[in-house]
């Protein structure tokens, strides 16, 4: 029976912790948190926002499948395969601080034996792998890479709040520090999952795979921004000319938006071009998507003049619509603008109480008791605002959908004027 252990029981570590088990195989999930530990021995999930999630960890600790710890290096003392999905923390100036991963490494390293397969699942820069995990695990364990143990990188390619239905969905790319680590890696995902598992040329493809998929969004995002904003201005149907051109097969023109957010894409391309100042067009994209921002600020300043001293109401600060997650938001850079531009920013998110939203840097603002506000920007298309009522926020003279994801006819009727990105 293989024993796996899984290092990291966040966001997607747990999740991949309850696909093992429903695999049959026996795991034993690390956290450096005891609360999370002990909420999982109860056989509860600490991550409330994934379908399925809770049932499934329940199950598996009730049939003995899984358990869990906070000795990383006796769970791996006794696993045969070590997953590691601990996030490799990015600073807000995209500085990276290895000391949680480079920390893990260390604790399995403890523990490690000879014949154990070690995977990373966490996206990181290419030839981290081999280069540096790879001689942390070596110097603290004593053994070789490659040949007392296997080594490989396994990028995580899955979205919160779907998880289940990724981890069935997208091929399995997998990448070894030499031959028989890629195989010992792609027997494993095999055994316990049901996507189709690619084996690549090694772990730094397998690296470069991740980041080269997320700088591809963040450039196509860039690009349909900068074709949305030309477009809007000729008399274009944006929307219409975007799905007619995707019409041919070898277009593939993403939504424009007011900006890009999340762990993934407005971090991973900092990975490519941070080391490598000859890559011009992904840096160039990042410029691009975090300067609408500003575009939102100077047309909310073109159409109802200074905002000094304006309110302005943001609607949705987590980083996407229906998470409860606010990492690199562009609503933060958005509440920059307008705080420099003089105008009183309030916020609102139906995912975030108000503390949280004072927290970081937000008026809080109620909707079924509103305040004045001149101009509203949403910024997350939530579902909750699917029926906004904009005839209900006092003085209301400019509402700029940042998503595209409300009807215009509703402001048109209120007499509120509407903006979208391109409409």
């Amino acid at each position: 029976m293989t024993t796996v252990a899984v290092v990291g029981l966040g966001k997607i570590g747990l999740p991949l912790a309850a696909q093992f088990a429903g695999k049959g195989l026996d795991v034993i999930g690390c956290d450096v948190m005891s609360e999370v530990v002990e909420s999982i021995n109860r056989g509860r999930s600490h991550i409330l926002e994934e379908p399925g999630l809770d049932e499934r960890v329940k199950k598996a600790v009730a049939e003995g499948r899984l358990k869990a710890t906070t000795d990383t290096t006796a769970a791996t003392s006794k696993a045969d395969v070590v997953v590691v999905i601990v996030p490799l923390m990015v600073a807000a100036d995209h500085t990276m601080d290895y000391r949680n991963i480079d920390s893990a490494t260390q604790a399995v390293a403890r523990g490690l034996r000879r014949g154990t397969l070690i995977v990373y699942e966490t996206t990181l820069p290419v030839g981290t792998t081999r280069q540096r995990l790879g001689p942390a695990l070596a110097a603290e364990s004593g053994l070789v890479a490659g040949v007392d143990f296997h080594l490989a990188f396994s990028p995580e390619r899955i979205y919160a709040g779907r998880v289940f239905d990724d981890l069935r969905k997208y091929p399995k790319i997998v990448g070894g520090i030499d031959a028989a680590s890629t195989d010992k890696a792609v027997e494993f995902y095999r055994q316990v999952l049901d996507a189709e598992v690619w084996p690549v040329a090694n772990a730094e493809t397998a690296e470069f795979t991740k980041l080269a998929e997320t700088t591809y969004r963040d450039v196509n995002i860039a690009l349909a921004n900068q074709l949305a904003l030309y477009g809007a201005n000729r008399d274009v149907n944006v929307g219409e000319a975007f799905k007619a051109a995707n019409s041919q097969p070898f277009s593939h023109l993403h939504r424009p938006s007011i900006g890009v957010g999340g762990h993934c894409i407005p971090v991973y391309p900092h990975f490519l071009f941070n080391a490598d100042p000859d890559l011009r067009l992904p840096p160039l994209a990042r410029a691009i998507n975090e300067e609408m921002g500003a575009w939102a600020v100077a047309l909310a300043t073109e159409r109802v003049g200074s905002l000094q001293g304006v309110p302005v109401l943001v609607l949705g600060v987590a980083y996407r619509a229906d998470v409860r997650e606010d990492a690199f938001s562009s609503a933060f850079r958005l509440r920059d603008e307008l705080k420099a531009s003089g105008a009183r920013v309030y916020g609102h998110d139906p995912y975030f109480p108000g503390e949280h939203l004072e927290s970081m840097g937000f008026e809080p603002y109620d909707l079924a008791s509103p305040a004045q506000a001149r101009v509203a920007i949403l910024q997350a298309g939530h579902a909750a605002y699917r029926d906004f009522d904009p005839g209900k926020i006092p003085g209301l003279e400019l509402f700029v959908d940042g998503r595209n994801a409300l009807d215009r006819a509703t402001f048109d009727r209120a007499g509120i004027a509407y903006v979208g990105i391109g409409r």
